[in-house]
């Protein structure tokens, strides 16, 4: 007889599993202990091992489908072995009871899951479907392969709003009230300014961000006395060596480019439900004009010496401020510095450059005094500030990438190797 394998129960707290991946197929020939499929819930993702010899005979659960605990996702036995009678109870009750006593009988998640199980959809586009009401088997997808995503859903429930609302016949409406401003009312003098152009297109990208991300900012001091010191004994030299001065925003981005190659899980991007981590450093870096702000890019950075960084840094910011970028220049970043200690701040909150998965905020050195063992010393510290998206990673991964950048700057020779 063949075995069923189940979702298990990963954690007291869950309600639906999801199969990520399956590793196998059917009509494959497994052994026992060997990986068949990768299952997740919420934060928690496991490798499910095949508990015997066998073939697969069946797959119940298809790829990003949600179901609860203990359903059969799949059956293993011998080869040939006949699985028409070894089905999940919810499919024996649908075939031998009515359409609307089956469905009395199962959950509604149960329900819609079996109609709509070949319908590729992410599983938060499927949740949200499920509890607005929606025949996902109706929509379009507009992600890979036809998947049907989760702005999807959204679009669709907003049409069906906009088509359902209605008023009864004899009901009598109100005249709308208008709200009290809360500013005051215009004068002479007074001007009015339309939000338009760059500021406008800033605006909607930062609402984008905060409203379709999980911002979280971490906080850090760099001691840079050293750093500052090591740039002061370059700067006799740094025409013939390096062009022009360093500054300590090519230490800082040649301190990141570093530590994202440790610590790939910030060099990436939370796209249609997917993380895509990249191998390469597209470093962007914000710089402040008249009008707003733009983001050039350094391409593969993590090949540049801090010498060619500068170099790029500075050109990069002279033709911003100029007006001489291309668009191809300021778009496909992984990773972005914006420095405001030039203006005199010491902490603040980036706001991430989406899809990026981190940003990095520069804040103004101060001397500070600082205990050195038991001896009481005056140090350059240098206020950070990390915002980083807490849906693709949680807070320890993106404190220890801090961290590292932390290191590096207190260690200022190591970048210049």
């Amino acid at each position: 007889m063949a075995t069923e394998v189940v979702m298990p129960k990963l954690g007291m707290a869950m309600k639906e599993g999801v199969v990520s991946a399956w590793h196998k197929h059917t009509g494959d020939s497994i052994k026992k202990g060997e990986v068949i499929a990768s299952i997740n819930s919420e934060k928690i993702e496991m490798d499910l091992e095949a508990p015997n010899d066998g073939e697969l005979l069946k797959i119940a659960v298809e790829e990003n489908q949600e179901v609860p605990p203990g359903t059969v996702i799949c059956l293993i036995g011998k080869h040939n072995e006949q699985v028409l009678d070894i089905v999940n109870s919810q499919e024996l009750k649908t075939e031998n009871t009515p359409p609307e006593v089956a469905n009395e009988a199962l959950p509604v998640s149960m329900v819609n899951m079996n109609r709509n199980s070949s319908v590729k959809i992410s599983p938060v586009a499927r949740k949200i479907a499920q509890a607005a009401g929606i025949n996902i088997s109706n929509l379009v997808g507009t992600g890979p392969q036809g998947r049907i995503t989760k702005e999807d859903v959204e679009s669709a429930i907003n049409r069906e709003n906009k088509h359902s609302v209605q008023l009864p016949e004899k009901m009598s409406v109100p005249e709308p009230r208008l709200p009290v401003s809360p500013f005051p009312e215009l004068v002479e003098g007074d001007q009015i300014q339309p939000v338009s152009g760059m500021r406008k297109v800033i605006a909607t990208r930062l609402n984008q961000s905060l409203q379709n991300t999980a911002q979280l900012t971490l906080f850090s001091k760099a001691d840079v006395t050293e750093l500052k010191a090591l740039q002061q004994q370059l700067s006799p030299s740094a025409q013939d060596l390096f062009t022009e001065k360093l500054t300590i925003t090519d230490f800082i981005a040649r301190a990141v480019v570093l530590a994202l190659m440790q610590h790939k899980q910030m060099n990436c991007a939370l796209i249609n439900d997917e993380i895509h981590v990249h191998d390469q450093v597209h470093l962007g870096i914000a710089v402040a004009l008249e009008k707003g702000l733009v983001v050039p890019v350094i391409r593969n950075a993590e090949n540049y010496s801090i010498r060619k960084l500068s170099n790029s840094i500075k050109s990069l910011s002279q033709r911003a401020r100029k007006g001489e970028l291309t668009g191809d220049e300021m778009k496909g970043s992984t990773f972005s510095i914006t420095n405001l200690g030039t203006s005199g701040v010491n902490y603040f909150t980036p706001i991430l450059n989406t899809p990026e998965t981190g940003i990095l905020g520069i804040g103004s050195v101060q001397d500070e005094p600082v205990y050195m063992g038991e001896e009481l010393k005056r140090r350059s510290l240098l206020p950070l500030s990390l915002t980083f998206d807490h849906r693709v990673l949680d807070g320890a991964p993106a404190a220890a990438f801090l961290h590292s950048v932390k290191e590096y700057l207190e260690k200022p020779l190591s970048l210049l190797l």
